[in-house]
């Protein structure tokens, strides 16, 4: 649980911001990789700023009735101990096995993560105290809300160490891009190889994109045959 968190530029951030899950998921589909979108995190409201930071990770398990108690939020093992090992700029990624029935956290927790730095929070299960979580200004990816505690439904056990969340294996300082659409993980030995490609990507979509408005059909353009593909090179040399 000791597990550094490494930098991240914030050049490689503010380029990672301007490219989208989807254009990323592509891409990471093109290395090989199917299974990066972390199913359930949706933006907790409309128009949440896109989020890039390292993964740091936080796993909860099944509630215990003699573990999963109210008292178990001093324990040294606790969210509130994880939370004060958080570095600026990380996204807190949360493993709460798809639970939607007890929040993981609420606006106090919340608070304090924003005023550490945390970029964002992202988990398959929910939050609860809604209306104070949304007041901290914290970007959250989750499933909804609910009133119940934590303790209710599950034990938190860890923090730092792989995880599962919504479906995707999740390894400390991994990167996680948000937007809409959700969250999505980048490998972190992927991630200069997924930066080139992506950039590449969405100057080719831009292009497919104009041409669309232009009236051009489909066939042969999306995805684009040997004769657009020329037409786009000659496109960039042109734009040069």
């Amino acid at each position: 649980m000791s597990l550094e968190v490494l930098p991240l530029s914030p050049a490689i951030v503010e380029k990672l911001k301007t490219i989208s899950t989807a254009t990323l998921t592509t891409v990471l589909l093109k290395k090989g990789l199917r299974n990066v979108w972390l199913r359930g995190t949706k933006p907790l409201q409309p128009d949440q700023p896109r989020t890039v930071g390292r993964a740091f990770t936080l796993r909860f398990v099944p509630a215990r009735e003699d573990l999963a108690t109210p008292e178990s939020w001093s324990s040294p093992i606790s969210t509130r101990a994880a939370i004060e090992a958080m570095p600026p700029g990380c996204i807190c990624v949360v493993d709460a096995m798809g639970v939607t029935d007890a929040g993981i956290f609420g606006d106090i927790l919340c608070a304090r993560m924003h005023k550490r730095g945390v970029a964002g929070l992202v988990t398959d299960g929910v939050v609860r105290d809604v209306v104070g979580v949304l007041g901290t200004g914290l970007p959250v990816w989750c499933q909804g809300t609910a009133a119940p505690a934590s303790v209710t439904s599950l034990t938190f056990v860890s923090w730092q160490e792989p995880i599962a969340c919504g479906g995707v294996a999740v390894f400390p300082n991994d990167v996680i891009v948000t937007d809409e659409d959700g969250a999505v993980l980048i490998p972190a030995n992927l991630l200069d190889a997924v930066l080139e490609l992506s950039a590449e990507q969405e100057n080719l979509e831009a292009w497919i994109m104009s041409e669309v408005n232009s009236g051009a059909a489909l066939p042969g353009l999306y995805p684009p045959n040997a004769e657009n593909k020329a037409r786009y090179q000659a496109s960039k040399k042109t734009n040069l």
